[in-house]
């Protein structure tokens, strides 16, 4: 997703420096997002079919579940406690959700794999702007991230099927797209020594485009990939 600037942050450090405090707002960020996930995809998983798509979505939900804990560990090893830190976040990461409800099945398998690819790219594109201590926290993170691969089989054939599947679904993923870019300029606009050090500089405007242009590049090649735009 974005690219977040590789300059390091004056001032901050991983040798006994202070720790920029927009890494406990990150974290704090990431773990809302990961239990707000967990709670959807619990959810969406009732609009499968079979017992197979449920069991996918469930193993989905487990991965999330396993983001947060990760997330909250670091979080009170900082002397921060988990939903105080998040609980600002919340609102702001629950519209994305209530904004993108799935009406069927294969709107609950879009959606969960366009954010899964997305938080996939935002965790690996995030990391040269990272000291080396959470940058290792977020690349465990990233290890669990990919469980929505058997979505694109999925849908390709789908669609290939049922042919009049493809417009509404491909408006569908442009929507995601719109709600998720929405939703982390609401985040990005709160919160400035989160953006300055994912930035450099909160008045960076170039890289905040990039990060949404890579965005917008990203997702259209997982839109291909399902067979939709």
């Amino acid at each position: 997703m974005p690219v977040a600037s590789s300059r390091p942050v004056a001032g901050y450090g991983v040798d006994g420096a202070a720790e920029h405090p927009g890494v406990a707002q990150l974290f704090a960020v990431l773990a809302g997002g990961e239990i707000l996930a967990f709670e959807r995809l619990a959810k969406e998983a009732e609009l499968a079919p079979d017992l197979r798509g449920r069991i996918a979505f469930a193993s989905m939900a487990a991965a999330e579940m396993a983001h947060f804990e990760t997330l909250q560990g670091e979080l009170e090893r900082r002397g921060l406690e988990v939903v105080a830190v998040t609980e600002p976040y919340l609102e702001v990461l629950a519209r994305y959700h209530a904004r993108t409800t799935p009406r069927n099945w294969y709107e609950a398998l879009v959606k969960a794999y366009i954010g899964d690819g997305l938080a996939a790219d935002f965790y690996t594109q995030v990391l040269p702007a990272l000291p080396a201590g959470a940058a290792a926290v977020v690349e465990e993170t990233l290890s669990g991230t990919g469980h929505s691969e058997f979505v694109v089989p999925q849908v390709r054939s789908a669609v290939v099927a049922n042919p009049a599947l493809r417009s509404p679904l491909t408006l569908w993923g442009r929507r995601l797209l719109s709600e998720a870019i929405t939703q982390a300029q609401e985040v990005l606009a709160t919160r400035d020594e989160l953006t300055d050090m994912l930035f450099a500089s909160a008045a960076d405007v170039a890289g905040i485009a990039d990060f949404f242009e890579t965005a917008q590049n990203h997702h259209a090649k997982r839109m291909a990939a399902l067979g939709l735009g």
